[in-house]
């Protein structure tokens, strides 16, 4: 096992702070590299990827196992008792065991539907159809129905929603979940969110779509050559895999992130969106693999001598993080859907756990929701939201999605003047 005392005489890792012109070479370089770390510890990368496999693998087997016995998977908790401060001990370490939860009645049914038609006023009254220029990214684009995403981020209904007391109060609580102070250190505010914007998605009844693969969105060959992650997934590339903790914020919410119009510049500690319809668990729902840990099986699979030597199992710069059946397959047989979901409930998973949309012909009912994660406030986030906050003010798709800015001149655009106190401090407004 590898001391922190004995991780000062480790070999020195590269990194490059901004995306490598070559990215090939770079590759070529980080790999042996990573691995002379980890033999240096005492312990052969195989070794090391063997001791992930030993924890991952009879996660994945038990979320199987539940799954196919009728069991439900995914940890359901109702709003009112986060409100109160009555989760039970068992929710939590279920939550924190299987990385995701919905929060059930998060707003009333009444408040959710009424924001699902204020969406479609706030389009309409601005002729969002008549002037839609088709998917701004390659990966949404890839749903096949047009739209599903709508590049929105400034309506009166999702404002109100990232600014309220009860996704606050929501968002606190998720938060607790992650060792948030160590080293001497505060990684993020725990209470103080940074409103991250994202789109709203609004699948018709009758829709047919190709859904989205398997993917995990914390950031891509930034993850193994920026300095900060690599201190980040230190017990990964320092060989004591069995320290590594997917809750601990630790160097994660203070360097750089590589660009691309499919990432998120945030540190988010989870993912999450707010239903605005009813949906069924077979209409093309998320789906997610509940093994937060999983991320350590990503991370050191690369280095394994059956991957090519200038190859992060399909990982590049600007596209998602993929998961895929030739390299991950014994990850993904836990992949696993949402429950029902109804208007006003919210669905939450892990930032760095593999997730999908899963594919739907012919969907029952709308399958509507706002993207709203929790993003604490950190040096990160507070950097983005310089950016953010201009977007805000000129009605501009934020600088994390493609350049469309369609708000810009509508009406019934979300204004500074409606800010309460927790939407200035998201943005850092006085």
């Amino acid at each position: 096992m590898t001391t922190t005392a004995s991780r000062q005489t480790l070999p020195a890792l590269p990194h490059w702070q901004t995306e490598p012109a070559d990215l090939a070479a770079a590759i070529r370089e980080i790999k042996p590299a990573l691995r002379e770390r980890i033999e240096a510890s005492g312990r052969s990368v195989e070794e090391a990827f063997a001791a992930v496999e030993s924890r991952v693998l009879p996660r994945v087997r038990e979320v199987v196992a539940a799954r196919e016995a009728g069991e439900p998977v995914w940890p359901t908790i109702d709003y009112d008792d986060i409100a109160a401060g009555t989760v039970t001990d068992e929710q939590r370490e279920l939550v924190s065991r299987r990385g995701c939860l919905v929060v059930r009645g998060h707003f009333e049914r009444e408040q959710a539907l009424a924001w699902d038609a204020g969406v479609v006023d706030y389009v309409e009254r601005n002729s969002f159809f008549e002037n839609y220029r088709g998917p701004g990214d390659d990966f949404f684009g890839s749903v096949g129905s047009t739209p599903e995403i709508y590049p929105i981020y400034w309506s009166g209904p999702q404002m109100e929603a990232r600014q309220s007391d009860r996704m606050a109060r929501v968002q606190s609580f998720l938060n607790s979940f992650w060792r948030h102070e160590s080293e001497g250190r505060q990684w993020f505010d725990p209470e103080r969110d940074a409103l991250y914007p994202d789109r709203i998605r609004r699948r018709p009844p009758g829709t047919d779509s190709g859904g989205l693969g398997t993917h995990s969105d914390p950031g891509t060959l930034d993850l193994w050559m920026t300095s900060e992650y690599q201190q980040a997934f230190r017990h990964l590339f320092d060989g004591d895999v069995e320290a590594y903790d997917p809750w601990d914020a630790a160097h994660r919410t203070t360097g750089p992130q590589y660009p691309g119009s499919t990432m998120c510049s945030a540190f988010r500690t989870f993912q999450g969106w707010t239903a605005l319809s009813d949906m069924d668990h077979d209409q093309g729902v998320l789906h997610t693999v509940p093994v937060p840990e999983v991320m350590a099986y990503l991370m050191l699979r690369p280095l394994l001598h059956d991957v090519p030597e200038d190859e992060m199992c399909g990982v590049t710069t600007g596209q998602v993080f993929p998961a895929s059946e030739r390299w991950h397959a014994d990850v993904l047989e836990a992949l696993t859907g949402i429950p029902d979901v109804r208007a006003g409930d919210s669905v939450w998973w892990h930032c760095d756990m593999i997730h999908s949309v899963a594919p739907v012909t012919d969907q029952r009912g709308w399958g509507n929701v706002m993207y709203i994660p929790a993003a604490p406030w950190c040096p990160r986030n507070e950097r983005y939201a310089e950016s953010v906050r201009e977007a805000f003010l000129t009605g501009s798709s934020p600088s994390d999605f493609p350049a469309e800015h369609y708000e810009r001149d509508w009406s019934g655009r979300f204004t500074r003047e409606s800010l309460n106190e927790t939407g200035r401090r998201g943005l850092d407004l006085a």
